[in-house]
């Protein structure tokens, strides 16, 4: 009888249906059991699409029942539970004057998340929402420098945050409390304190909706925040890179363990169009966060191209969703937007 290594090696050549990375990679192989009657393995449930359950389960089979010595092959698929994991003695509370709470994420660095968040907010605030933006980036804020940071924080006699105001939204980060030079150097519960205070000592008045942009990947402040506010939905930030599909995953995974509804999944730098010949160049492959969205069961909200507008404008304290309303990317953002506030609607009705 092979070993459980032997096994895990073998089923590296299963590959998830659609997509040339195995199942291995994308974590969904949870355990390999040896018995004298033969091997058991089991899986996460990797999408919401059933035949796609099917396929990996068939192939897992096929492929351990392959093995040498393997006399047969029993294969479980855990379901994700039913009722959402909370910290002990966790609760969900409320921002008071804001109607909604969405949280934009994604699973690692890189992906363009904050400039998504940016643009998507002010996206809200053309629809005609009132808006907030808080940068919980504790370690690399980013918000500041794309809507600009030109003046002090102050605080209320009361001692609570004032937030500045920008292109008619309003935003705190922790770059407005250091400097560019000053590393943030703090422990977890250092970090959990301040973006609790972001969260609840901050005056943000009346909004329709806060939007939160998270740290990247899906560690302790990510599950801190989504365990402590009430969030009203989560948007998963990707590129189509196979790469950056595997966090995707995870990402999603960790609104829905924590019971937070996934609006959807927005592909960043999907594309690039060449100014000089018009041809369309898939610089990082193309349509993976669609086909992974429809298989995990969620929205795909839409994709961005890569263009220069919207980088300058965010190293530039000039966001293209606010400066140019012509631009086809801000048309792009404006519909993700309008998706957005529609599942919001739903959510209240």
């Amino acid at each position: 009888m092979p070993t459980p290594n032997e096994i895990l090696i073998e089923l590296k050549k299963v590959k998830y249906p659609g997509f040339t990375r195995d199942i291995v990679s994308f974590g969904m192989v949870k355990d390999i059991e040896i018995a004298h009657k033969g091997v058991v393995v089991t899986l996460s449930a990797p999408s919401a699409n059933a035949e796609v359950v099917a396929q990996i389960v068939e192939d897992v089979r096929r492929t351990a029942a392959a093995i040498p010595g393997v006399p047969a092959v029993d294969v479980h698929m855990e379901q994700p539970a039913d009722t959402p994991k909370m910290a002990p003695g966790s609760h969900r509370r409320p921002v008071p004057g804001v109607r909604h709470v969405i949280a934009v994420a994604s699973g690692k660095g890189g992906v363009g998340k904050s400039t998504v968040a940016v643009n998507l907010a002010l996206a809200m605030r053309a629809a005609g929402w009132r808006i907030g933006l808080l940068d919980a980036d504790v370690y690399g804020p980013s918000v500041a420098m794309m809507v600009g940071a030109e003046h002090r924080v102050e605080l209320t006699p009361e001692r609570r945050i004032i937030p500045l105001e920008s292109f008619g939204i309003r935003y705190i980060s922790m770059a407005l409390f250091v400097n560019d030079e000053t590393a943030v150097i703090w422990r977890g519960p250092m970090v959990t304190k301040l973006e609790t205070e972001f969260l609840f000592n901050v005056e943000w008045g009346e909004l329709d909706c806060l939007v939160l942009d998270l740290p990247p990947g899906t560690g302790d402040a990510q599950l801190t925040i989504t365990q402590r506010v009430a969030l009203a939905g989560g948007v998963v930030v990707t590129t189509p890179q196979e790469i950056a599909l595997m966090d995707v995953r995870r990402g999603v995974t960790m609104f829905q363990e924590v019971g937070v509804p996934v609006l959807g999944v927005i592909e960043n730098m999907s594309y690039h169009i060449c100014r000089k010949c018009g041809a369309r160049h898939e610089i990082f492959a193309h349509g993976g966060g669609a086909r992974l969205a429809r298989d995990l069961g969620v929205p795909f909200l839409g994709e961005l191209p890569i263009v220069r507008e919207l980088r300058e404008g965010g190293d530039y304290a000039r966001p293209l969703a606010a400066v140019r309303p012509d631009h086809p990317v801000t048309a792009a953002f404006r519909s993700i937007a309008a998706q957005i506030i529609d599942g919001l609607k739903r959510t209240e009705a």
